[in-house]
């Protein structure tokens, strides 16, 4: 591996000279036979549910989780940390796992780019896992599409349900950021082509089907959820659900495939399971329960993320993932990045390598207010400074003396650059964390609490704010889907990610501001009662020149500009 100091190759040119395993191979260091093998050519594999039930009595390693400060232009490296981080753990002698989150085409072809960590550190094959992986993105999507077309058919042929057009709830998916699609108009050209009523589409990865994909552990759990979703509500306001319209079953076996764990590798043919996408910003953020679950059967310490800032992914990981599962993680690694903590002190992109103490000490703020609200749930933190050629070692000291009274371990690491040898001693940290500490996990809410009570905790206690702000016709809603049975639910809040704020604008730690409310849905069949902040979009529109302008692929079928 090359020092810190030499230039890294682009992430694409560091992953087509990747030595890969037969993904067999992979398997069979963690004791998983052919038999439960599902091959997807040569480097990628599902692994069968019958092995994951098997082992369901089986002891369970250690789990941490890996989450973030608030996301800046500068990049933070969470899904690559994760990586690192489970190299370095096999490097110091552990049977480690990283479990990740399969990338969504839309911000590959819009700006963030692919989802499959960087540098020396990342998982392959790359590309990939990238563009369509091994399918399952498009089966929930077809999934959630053939609900929509039967709710659509079941009125067009007589409506014996009753639906009020006017409350119809479920809308259509597509893979892809398409901000013209966000609001359409469905059956119109006459009699022969439905209904006319007002629709539009959300982002796959925002779908109900993707989070129910995420949280169930079997096939019949899966149908069952899938029969909860509830679609429209009748003249009379009487929810009608998928089981109601009979085709929950179909759509479970669209993802039989699909819900098996897929299994890749990294660069250092470590084994990664990567299963499940859902936006942390808009839905709830984490791989699949089934994925983390396998990992922990299965090796020593499995390695996961959720998404974005700890605000967003860690705390619906806590209060949705962890609730459902039963499952609690032993340490939770938050990364950062010099660079970013001086964003977010107010240093333009352009100057971030420029040594800037005043604004390191303002956007160091951040940084307590995440590992703060990680000690609100009881968990140990480990702070990973993922570092970059211009950080300086007075600039590190600095951070771990601001961050001192909070008695964290903040430890630098060169994963990015070196691989899983750049992170050893952040995984002796780890290890030291999770096998030492006494963890007193609490959530952060009883479900006995109302839904506005939830929505306030998490506003106040994880964001920092002073109120929560919504009119009187969205608190009746609230109070209806509260009446209606659904108020010993967790709350799901969907919140841009680039701010502890509804204001994307507002950096650093934000105080005296309000959170304004603009929606709550619910999703009867995920588990969660869903609430719209501020300007936040569940369809993402591409940015003024998307990544997809730079894609492209040439006569030996290598693919351009996608990393």
């Amino acid at each position: 591996m090359p020092s810190a100091a030499v230039p890294v190759p682009a992430d694409i040119d560091i992953a087509r000279c990747a030595q890969m395993r037969p993904v067999a191979e992979i398997a069979a260091g963690l004791g998983i036979s052919d038999d439960d093998l599902e091959l997807y050519g040569k480097y990628k594999a599902k692994i069968s549910l019958d092995l994951f039930h098997r082992l369901d009595d089986a002891p369970t390693g250690k789990l941490i989780l890996v989450t973030a400060i608030t996301p800046t232009p500068a990049g933070e490296g969470k899904t690559t940390t994760s990586i690192g981080l489970a190299d370095a753990l096999r490097r110091i002698g552990k049977r480690a796992v990283v479990c990740l989150r399969e990338p969504s085409m839309g911000p590959c072809f819009g700006m963030k780019g692919g989802a499959a960590g960087g540098g020396y550190s990342q998982v392959v094959p790359m590309e990939d896992i990238n563009l369509h992986f091994t399918g399952d993105i498009h089966a929930i999507e077809l999934a959630h599409n053939l609900l929509a077309a039967v709710l659509d058919n079941h009125i067009h042929h007589g409506n014996a349900l009753g639906i009020d057009v006017r409350r119809i709830v479920w809308r259509r998916v597509v893979d892809m950021n398409d901000r013209a699609m966000r609001q359409v108009t469905v059956g119109l050209g006459g009699p022969n082509n439905g209904v006319p009523h007002e629709s539009g589409f959300d982002i796959t990865v925002a779908s109900e089907v993707m989070a129910i994909f995420c949280l169930s552990e079997s096939l019949s759990e899966l149908k069952e959820r899938l029969g909860r979703i509830v679609v429209a509500y009748t003249f009379d306001r009487r929810p009608i659900t998928a089981a109601d319209l009979k085709v929950h079953g179909a759509m479970a076996v669209l993802l039989k495939d699909a819900v098996k764990p897929n299994l890749v590798q990294t660069l250092e043919n470590t084994p990664a399971f990567v299963h499940g996408g859902p936006f942390a910003n808009i839905a709830h953020g984490c791989n699949s329960v089934i994925a983390t679950k396998l990992g922990m059967r299965l090796a020593d310490y499995t390695v996961t993320e959720a998404g974005f800032g700890a605000d967003l992914g860690a705390e619906k990981f806590m209060n949705i993932k962890c609730r459902s599962a039963g499952i609690i993680p032993n340490a939770v690694v938050i990364v950062a990045t010099v660079r970013a903590l001086k964003h977010h002190g107010g240093v333009a992109v352009a100057d971030l390598s420029k040594p800037n103490v005043e604004a390191l000490d303002k956007g160091v703020e951040n940084l307590k207010k995440h590992i703060e609200n990680i000690h609100r749930f009881g968990l140990p933190v480990v702070v990973a400074i993922n570092s970059f050629l211009a950080d300086t070692d007075e600039e590190i000291q600095f951070i771990k003396d601001k961050c001192a009274y909070l008695s964290v371990q903040i430890i630098r690491a060169e994963h990015w650059a070196k691989g899983g040898s750049g992170a050893e001693t952040l995984a002796r940290a780890v290890v030291d964390v999770a096998e030492n500490t006494k963890t007193d996990f609490s959530l952060l809410y009883p479900n006995t609490c109302t839904l506005w009570e939830k929505v306030g905790i998490i506003c106040r206690e994880i964001y920092g704010a002073t109120e929560v702000l919504a009119d009187k016709k969205l608190r009746d809603k609230f109070k209806r889907l509260q009446d209606e049975g659904y108020g010993e639910l967790p709350v799901c809040m969907a919140k841009t990610q680039y701010s502890l704020s509804t204001d994307p604008g507002l950096k650093g730690r934000p105080k005296k501001f309000d959170v304004p409310l603009r929606d709550v849905r619910i999703s009867a069949g995920a588990g969660f009662v869903v609430v719209l902040t501020g300007d936040i979009m569940t369809m993402p529109g591409l940015p003024k020149v998307p990544a997809a302008e730079t894609i492209d692929i040439n006569e030996n079928e290598e693919i351009i500009g996608l990393f």
